[in-house]
C-alpha cells in the first residue's frame, strides 16, 4: 500500500461540509475570513480552524496586503484527488463494460 501524505490531507480536509463550502466560495476568487464566515453560523475562531485545516492540507494559500491577508484557492491537491480517482474510474468502468456484457448475453440465451 502506497502512502500519500499529501492525499490523506486532502481527503482529511474535503470531509467536512463547511470546508467544502469554503472552497467552492474561493473557487469564484479570494476572500477575507469574514468574507467566508458570513455565510456559517459559527464563531470566527472556528472559522479560522477550518480555513487552517485548509491551508494546512495545501488546498489554500494566504496572501498579505498590508493588514490583509486574503485566501487563494490552490487546485494542485484537487488535480491529485481526480487523478487518484480516476485511475479506479477505469476499473469500474471496465468491470460494468463486461458485467454489461454477461448480462446481454443471459439475455439473448434466455429469449432463445
Amino acid at each position: 500500500m502506497i502512502q500519500d501524505p499529501q492525499l490523506d490531507d486532502t481527503f482529511a480536509a474535503l470531509a467536512n461540509g463547511t470546508r467544502r463550502a469554503i472552497l467552492a466560495r474561493l473557487a469564484k476568487g479570494q476572500a477575507s475570513v469574514n468574507e467566508l464566515a458570513e455565510p456559517f453560523d459559527m464563531s470566527l475562531p472556528a472559522i479560522s480552524k477550518h480555513i487552517k485545516v485548509l491551508e494546512n492540507a495545501g488546498l489554500i494559500e494566504r496572501g498579505r496586503d498590508a493588514q490583509f491577508r486574503p485566501c487563494n484557492l490552490n487546485a494542485a491537491p484537487l488535480r491529485e484527488v481526480s487523478n487518484w480517482a480516476e485511475q479506479y474510474r477505469h476499473i469500474w468502468e471496465d468491470r460494468f463494460d463486461r458485467m454489461d456484457t454477461v448480462l446481454q448475453q443471459l439475455k439473448e440465451e434466455t429469449n432463445e
